[in-house]
Parts: C-alpha cells; structure tokens; sequence
C-alpha cells in the first residue's frame, strides 16, 4: 500500500491511502497507523469518498516526527571516495571508506513537503548541497534486532534530501550543525509499504538539479545495507514505531564536481526512486 499525509486547504494534516491518483481518506496519522497491530484491519479502512489526488496538498509523510531522523554518512563507495576528495571532509586524512556506519541525526524541524521552498538564505556560508536517499520507516520497535529479523521491522519506505551546508559541516568538524538547517530536510511524498518492495536494493535512485542528471545509482550499491543499520542501531537503542533512517547518498553531490556546484535561489532539486515517486523543491 501508499500511503500519503495531506491537507485540503485548512492546513489539518490528514492521512489517506493512495490508489493510482486517488486518495482514501484514512483515520488518524500515519503514525497511529504505524503503531497499529498487524491484524489491525480498521487502521486501513476509508472513513470516506476517495477524492484525486490534485485536490490535495500533500506534506511530508511524518510531518513531525517524534525523534530525529537518523542518517548514515558515506555509505555508497564512490561518494565516500568524492567527499573524501572535497576538501570538505572532517575526517580528512582518515581512509575514505568508513569501517563502520557514521550515524547523525536531522532534527524534526528540518522536515518539509515535495514543492516547500528549500530555506538556503539561512545558510550564512551559501554552500548548500543536496543529497537524494531512500529512507526507512521504521515499523515495529525494538532493541537487539538481529540481521536475520530487521527487515520484519521495516513498515515501509520513503524520499529524502539530506540538504547540507558543506561550509557548515566542516567548519565544526562535525555534521550535526551543517545538517540541521530548519527546511533542510525535504521528505516523501509516498511511504509505500515494504511488502511492495520485496528487494530495496533493486530500487534506483536519481537526483536532477534544473533537470540536469547529477545522482543516479541503485540501493544495492549501499556499503552498509538496510539490515546492518537497524542491527546496528538497534544494538545501543530501542527503534520505535515511525521511526526514519536516512540509509544515505550516492556520488554526484555538488562538492563532488570542481569547483563544488552549490544551490542557489531560483534551483530546483528532484530525487527520484523508483517504485516509490518523487519529491521536488525549488530553492529560496
């Protein structure tokens, strides 16, 4: 199934499930939908007429998540290899390749909708980049989630662009500030549940900026695959129900090319997964 949250123009967030270009309108949020029991049937159930899409504002999946999202740095081989390359790098001098997943976080407050305006003036360095990744809902919770179980707890996936300030990023020498930006995290517009995905790894993934190809690979490239993750995570904290793991971008950032090719006011940045749709920004 995909699901989508929406308003129609009194700014309540409502939660709907989408079948081709209409939406069933569902009770509650996507989170209480999350949380429900597997046999739950009700949770899924339209409260009312399906409507088209077009009538609808969709925002982001979890508009407001209740813990930050989680996002794993350098976790496809040849971006590692061009962040490493960039100058950008805090870790510089260090192998390029991490040996084990670099684990941040974004802060709720990054979280906008396909076609919100990326904030890019409250970047003071003007060094702000994209990076398209698939991410994870987390669906049951846990701790200790071993390899062999992880994906029983993946309830679905979703679109994010990890927007960063470089100049940020490696000014503190760490990634939590370049990151954090209010806006800088675009999000959805579709979770399509896992049991429609039955490979992640066959999923492409494409960044276009002003329609011009910048990222594109597939998630089977990753260098610390969706299991690994949540075992990892998993191992020190308890997952909760509607939780988000970024799993990481793909070469063809803009710091990856010389000189680096930042956003700018008047961009536009797409990332694309297939089987799972997209999401747009224009830049401010």
């Amino acid at each position: 199934m995909r699901f989508v949250t929406y308003h129609t123009g009194d700014n309540a967030p409502r939660l709907g499930r989408l079948d081709g270009e209409l939406i069933h309108p569902l009770a509650g949020q996507l989170v209480d939908l999350i949380a429900a029991t597997p046999d739950d049937a009700a949770a899924a159930t339209p409260i009312g007429e399906a409507f088209p899409r077009a009538g609808a504002t969709l925002l982001a999946p979890i508009p407001h998540p209740a813990r930050n999202i989680f996002c794993v740095g350098k976790n496809y081989h040849e971006h590692a290899e061009e962040f490493h390359r960039s100058g950008f790098d805090a870790s510089a001098g260090k192998d390029a390749i991490p040996e084990f997943p670099i684990i941040f976080t974004k802060a709720s407050t990054t979280v906008i909708a396909t076609g919100e305006a990326i904030p890019s003036m409250l970047d003071p360095t003007n060094s702000v980049d994209y990076e398209g990744e698939l991410a994870v809902v987390i669906g049951p919770g846990g701790r200790g989630i071993s390899r062999s179980d992880a994906m029983q707890h993946v309830f679905g996936y979703t679109i994010v662009n990890d927007v960063t300030s470089r100049m940020l990023q490696s000014r503190h020498k760490q990634w939590f500030i370049g990151k954090n930006l209010d806006g800088f995290c675009p999000m959805g517009p579709i979770v399509v549940t896992a049991d429609e995905v039955p490979d992640p790894g066959s999923l492409r993934l494409q960044t276009f900026v002003n329609g011009e190809a910048r990222q594109d690979t597939y998630v089977r490239q990753l260098i610390f695959d969706i299991p690994s993750l949540i075992e990892i995570l998993s191992a020190t904290m308890t997952l909760m129900p509607g939780d988000i793991i970024a799993t990481g971008t793909c070469a063809g950032v803009g710091i990856g090319f010389d000189p680096p090719r930042f956003l700018h006011k008047g961009d536009s940045v797409r990332v694309e997964i297939s089987g799972i749709g997209f999401i747009e920004n224009p830049v401010d």
